[in-house]
């Protein structure tokens, strides 16, 4: 699927994002000049200063990053993406100094599994997914491939996990479901020869490898919660432990120390210091999620996890007590909305909020605390929400198609009026600044204007689309529409009469739209992952800014027109420097 291009028109500038994709295997990293984190995000790799949190990023993939590895030097940083059944996935080695792309090496198809330097930065190992089964190895320098072998044996299952040596640059481990190989790596002949570890009748889902300083042993953790003890040299199973208290949901993360304890991370959350080859454990912490990632920030006195549930976590290895440094929306987020012009330079995800089960939930913006809740507010689930700018009422609207106005005050919440005339969900809803009228957008083709004191429609727009947004111009003369057919309609307030319609995607619906608070620009944002910024005169695109990686489900321009906000299906929210200021 290719992207649409915007080629002859400026790029916005990313200014910050929220989010982190924690689902990726030792997706987060510490650089090793012990000042930056690395991890993905979409199809993003971005760069993280610990001390004020500044961000850079490296744009390239064209879907999303599977896997991200640092070099020990810290000179290079590999990031592999998943692509479409039947095409190439690409890998990708980054000049980390020169924050720009080293090479771009392309043999695996549909998935790149995992990845891994050689201690001195000669070479990267990559691993294809289950479509794939490949081992290649990579000459980092060059740019090329030096060899490439089938990654497990036809009998055994697919590989999960690549380690190298840490003094061989001629060594290196894969392990995965079934499957146990240490290769040596045979330069003059360009080949690659795997010897198989004999673990008896034990039969593992190796998830991660993690491998002793001197390279005597190496650890694999495990899906059944045990951890595999093999020493590499003869490629004999060592011991297999804990036999009774195992991890629970797997070993998902392994880090060895210099003190020879080791960091093992679990399915279920927790992070466990152990000591020994029998794995005690000394001291452990409960995280929100399961942990997929672990990273040593110099000697190991501090060390960051990350989790599948998209939060970061920084650790003091003395006192063993996690911080929460970083968090975000790990699914889907749907809408975004600033508060009064005096708080403009914050935004909420948001603290009136509509709720699938039929609610209307209402939270304090700082602590988050649940001040009342509308019960049995729609059928089918509240799917728009909208409340006037004196904060007397709330209109909603439901799966059913109705539109309700409800009068709020303290201590109590009364429905007002139900407006019955859309045939399907009610998709957006945007009230006019005198508050005596709204515009609501419906997936049944309609957008209807209602009179908010008589409680009636005044005027009604028809078109063949699922309306998604709806936005009035500044001075509330227009209204302007999008949804799932692509075009951008503007549409008089009087009499709901057709003005103009413009071609806004050749790719996917548009699901967010917003007005610029002058009203001389638009932004919108849809399945084409893309941000456009519009004149609203002339109707043409002016800027577009790439960097999402799930369809765009909301866009906002904040108040004082410095930032747009956007936000998408895979939880990330991206914040753009406004290219028009004035």
């Amino acid at each position: 699927m290719a992207r649409e291009t915007h080629e002859a028109v400026p790029p916005l500038e990313l200014e910050s994002v929220i989010g982190f994709n924690g689902r990726v295997p030792t997706g987060l990293n510490v650089h090793p000049d012990g000042e930056h984190l690395v991890y993905p995000l979409g199809c993003t790799i971005i760069i993280q200063a610990l001390r004020n949190r500044t961000q850079e990023f490296l744009h390239g993939h064209t879907n999303n990053v599977s896997y991200v590895t640092v070099s020990r030097s810290g000179q290079y940083i590999a990031s592999g993406q998943v692509t479409f059944m039947g095409f190439k996935a690409d890998i990708i080695i980054w000049d980390y100094s020169k924050r720009e792309i080293h090479a771009r090496l392309t043999l695996h198809k549909a998935k790149v599994e995992a990845l891994a330097f050689s201690p001195n930065d000669l070479y990267l190992v990559s691993l294809g997914g289950q479509d794939d089964g490949s081992v290649v190895v990579w000459n980092v320098a060059k740019g090329e491939a030096v060899c490439g072998s089938p990654a497990s044996a036809p009998s055994a299952g697919n590989c999960l996990t690549v380690k190298f040596s840490n003094n061989n640059d001629a060594i290196f481990i894969t392990a995965g479901n079934s499957t146990l190989r240490v290769w040596d790596l045979d330069l003059p002949n360009r080949k690659i020869h795997p010897t198989e570890c004999q673990t008896g009748q034990l039969k593992r889902i190796v998830t991660c490898l993690e491998i002793s300083d001197d390279d005597s042993f190496f650890f694999c953790g495990t899906s059944s919660g045990d951890i595999l003890t093999v020493n590499l040299k003869t490629k004999l199973l060592n011991s297999c432990a804990p036999q009774k208290k195992k991890f629970s949901l797997g070993v998902t993360a392994l880090k060895t120390l210099k003190t020879g304890d080791m960091l093992v991370g679990s399915g279920d959350g927790v992070v466990s210091l152990c000591k020994g080859t029998p794995f005690k454990v000394i001291k452990k912490v409960e995280l929100v999620g399961g942990v997929t990632s672990i990273s040593l920030r110099g000697q190991g006195h501090q060390f960051f996890t990350g989790s599948d549930a998209a939060q970061i976590y920084r650790f003091n290895y003395t006192e063993f007590k996690e911080e929460l440094v970083g968090t975000c929306h790990n699914e889907a987020v749907y809408d975004i909305s600033f508060p009064l012009i005096q708080y403009e330079d914050c935004f909420v995800t948001r603290a009136l909020s509509a709720w699938n089960d039929g609610k209307i939930r209402v939270f304090t913006p700082e602590s988050g605390k649940l001040i009342y809740a509308i019960n049995n507010a729609h059928s089918m689930g509240v799917t728009a929400i909208a409340a006037t700018s004196d904060c007397k009422k709330i209109i909603s609207g439901g799966g059913e198609g109705q539109v309700r106005v409800w009068e709020i005050g303290k201590g109590f919440q009364r429905l007002i009026e139900a407006m019955k005339e859309h045939k399907s969900s009610v998709s957006c809803i945007k009230v006019k600044r005198n508050n005596t009228e709204c515009v609501t957008a419906s997936s049944d083709g309609t957008c209807i204007i209602w009179d908010l004191v008589r409680f009636v429609r005044n005027h009604m727009v028809l078109s063949n689309t699922l309306f998604r947004c709806v936005c009035y111009h500044t001075e509330e003369f227009q209204i302007i529409t999008s949804g799932s057919d692509r075009k951008i309609g503007y549409w008089e307030v009087f009499d709901g009469s057709p003005i103009r319609e413009l071609e806004g995607s050749l790719s996917g619906s548009i699901n967010g739209m917003d007005i610029s608070p002058d009203g001389t620009h638009f932004v919108t944002g849809g399945d084409d992952k893309l941000v456009k910024v519009w004149g609203y005169n002339e109707g043409e695109v002016t800027h577009v800014g790439i960097g999402h990686s799930g369809s765009i489900t909301r866009i906002k321009v904040c108040p004082n027109a410095r930032s747009i906000i956007s936000i998408s299906a895979d939880g990330a929210i991206l914040r753009w420097k406004y290219p028009l200021l004035s």
